[in-house]
């Protein structure tokens, strides 16, 4: 079976993980510290904020910029069921706009007419790692004086060209950027997730939360050579990273620059490849743009049964995922409060005719040729005239 995904993971990293479990000290503490900083280093970032995963990195920078009941934040439907989640989790409404097909991104053309005087943030989605118009969604959020939260669950490593060079998405550009180190991510921790910010006063805040609001940590306490008492001024979360996980992620992050680099030359061989199939809609980049190629997704030829064609390649031996969810449609946002503005048409054509092909670090030649020639010999015969 040739996998979706698979983590680039070896000895360095469980050599990483055993040192800290030998070390006594496993929770939140000097490892997360170092990956901290190290992360915000690679990125370009002022401030960076480990925490438990991505989802409650968004719920955390929804409320680091105001976002509570009554509010709105205008985002896409068009991507993994967390980005609504959070908004719900701060009591808000998400506000839905399509995509642009060719990016599977947040149509920066639809925004302005989805924000309202209830709007308090624009979440945007840097989707499969394809970076988002940042240059045009920054500009919106300026001129209407609201906060851009990135969605960067997939966007490690991932760029943008901006004011006359290359910048990693993360820096950030908008107010804070939120990414995921689940096992399908570019970099893995298991799982676990990072805030960065250009804004001191949203890094105070984020530490605050992410530990019960508690006023002063265990790592401060257990260093003092004085008696400390802590208090909790206001009700916080349990969202912190493991000692460990950071370690396993300080190794990843070393790792990052070479598997950016594999990731793209895997990508250039699909487009190659697949480039003569008739009717398949290739993903590709906007000139501003460098994708880490977290996934590869094509759009299957006009006709085509997506679960047919996912079922063929199955029974191939190759993995597949279909094309981005839209929260919209799942049954929990029957009874979830939504809108949106016109209609959703382009993420929902998404949904039904994009397949995710396998795309990981040590993918063979061998392997790589063996999904191309299982895509042509599946949509050739029943597709392509």
């Amino acid at each position: 079976m040739i996998p979706i995904a698979k983590p680039c993971i070896d000895e360095r990293e469980a050599e990483a993980a055993r040192r800290v479990i030998l070390s006594g000290w496993i929770t939140q503490g000097p490892e997360v510290a170092a990956f901290e900083r190290e992360f915000a280093e690679f990125v370009g970032a002022g401030y960076a904020c480990a925490v438990s995963n991505c989802t409650t990195a968004l719920h955390l920078a929804l409320l680091a910029a105001g976002v509570g009941p009554g509010d709105e934040v205008v985002t896409v439907s068009h991507s993994f069921i967390a980005t609504a989640n959070s908004i719900r989790y701060c009591g808000a409404t998400p506000v839905f706009v399509d995509i642009q097909p060719e990016t599977y991104n947040l149509d920066p053309k639809q925004v302005e007419a989805a924000i309202t005087p209830a709007t308090r943030a624009i979440l945007c989605v840097h989707q499969m790692g394809m970076p988002c118009d940042l240059a045009e969604l920054v500009t919106i959020a300026g001129r209407h004086g609201i906060p851009l939260i990135e969605d960067a669950a997939c966007g490690i490593g991932s760029e943008i060209f901006w004011n006359g060079k290359w910048e990693k998405i993360g820096k950030p550009h908008g107010d804070a950027a939120c990414f995921s180190f689940h096992p399908r991510k570019v970099i893995s921790t298991g799982d676990g997730g990072m805030i960065t910010t250009r804004h001191k006063d949203w890094q105070n805040q984020f530490r605050l939360w992410r530990q019960h609001g508690m006023s002063v940590s265990d790592t401060v306490r257990h260093s003092s050579a004085a008696v400390v008492f802590e208090s909790y001024p206001e009700i916080g979360f349990n969202y912190r990273m493991t000692d460990i996980q950071a370690a396993v992620g300080r190794e990843q992050l070393k790792r990052l620059p070479e598997i950016i680099r594999r990731r793209r030359e895997l990508a250039c061989v699909y487009q190659e490849a697949l480039s003569g199939v008739a009717g398949l809609k290739l993903p590709g980049e906007p000139r501003w743009a460098r994708s880490n190629w977290q996934s590869y997704c094509i759009g299957l030829p006009d006709g085509c049964d997506q679960r047919q064609i996912m079922q063929a390649l199955l029974d191939r031996g190759i993995a597949t995922r279909r094309g981005i969810m839209c929260a919209h449609r799942e049954p929990a946002y029957r009874k979830e409060p939504w809108r949106s503005v016109g209609t959703l048409a382009a993420s929902e054509q998404a949904q039904e005719t994009s397949v995710i092909l396998p795309l990981y670090p040590d993918m063979s030649a061998a392997d790589q040729q063996a999904v191309t020639e299982a895509i042509r010999y599946c949509l050739i015969p029943e597709c392509v005239a």
